[in-house]
């Protein structure tokens, strides 16, 4: 089972992206903002990442910039309700790049091929 970290600032897209997540067999913990991530990323490895690009006062690209830095090998996708956020360079950092929608279907389609990649990697590693 793999195991996601979902960062979001929105407390209902929190719960809808926890529990969907989970009905597809990942296991999900969420954190609200950079510093709970932070922390929930201290308690253990994460196959990957999801992260909201604004959060409140935060950025989810200035958590990206700390991720590719010291978890190069946990993927990031960043799911934002701005699709403009694509042709920015700190962008291009992440793994995959989702644009917010109500339907999880292409969020779910993104995490199961940045995950098939990571595999895919790691085996070729061996």
């Amino acid at each position: 089972m793999s195991r996601l970290l979902v960062v979001d600032d929105e407390a209902n897209i929190r719960l809808l992206y926890a529990e969907e997540l989970a009905d597809e067999g990942y296991e999900v913990v969420t954190a609200a903002g950079i510093s709970e991530a932070v922390e929930k990323l201290q308690e253990g490895p994460f196959d990957l990442a999801v992260l909201d690009i604004k959060l409140k006062n935060e950025s989810g690209i200035e958590l990206l910039q700390k991720l590719v830095k010291e978890r190069h090998d946990m993927p990031v996708i960043l799911c934002s309700a701005f699709s403009c956020y694509k042709d920015d360079f700190s962008a291009w950092l992440a793994d995959g790049y989702v644009v917010k929608s109500g339907n999880l279907a292409e969020l779910k389609q993104e995490i199961a091929r940045v995950l098939a990649k990571k595999a895919q990697r790691l085996k070729a590693d061996l």
